[in-house]
């Protein structure tokens, strides 16, 4: 799956997409900017389109099998999409965030007071499906 963390400003996700156990690459970038947005995704790349046509009204008309973090004017959100709704939790940009297979490693390094970024690295060490090149984002004015 991935591993994408969120701490004081910075979002940071790994590049790693897998099937089933296999690794088929670690160079891809999660981040996809459409409208405006910025997505940072989690599961199934494969539909990474679909989720975000069906953010932007579009009907989904099964679950996709990922979630997101979701950049969208200076609000960042945690999203999933089942067959008849879009789920929008705001994140609390005082607390650490973290969505994907490797979020429970991410969450425990950001606990012990290491970055964003640090903490996709630890998970990274722990996670089949986390791995790659370790990309960081910057929320506007939050330095």
């Amino acid at each position: 799956m991935t591993t994408i963390a969120y701490k004081d400003g910075v979002i940071a996700y790994d590049s790693r997409v897998t099937a089933g156990g296999q690794i088929s690459s670690d160079r891809c970038n999660k981040r996809r900017r459409c409208g405006g947005v910025n997505f940072f995704i989690c599961g199934a790349t494969c539909e990474a389109e679909t989720f975000i046509l069906a953010y932007f009204g579009d009907d989904a008309d099964r679950e996709l099998q990922m979630e997101a973090l979701v950049y969208d004017k200076e609000i960042l959100y945690h999203v999933s999409i089942d067959d008849e709704s879009v789920w929008k939790d705001v994140i609390d940009l005082t607390e650490p965030c973290a969505i994907g297979s490797g979020s429970p490693y991410a969450y425990t390094a950001m606990d012990l007071g290491l970055s964003a970024k640090q903490s996709v690295m630890m998970a990274k060490k722990r996670d089949s499906g986390t791995g790659g090149r370790i990309r960081t984002y910057q929320l506007k004015g939050k330095s």
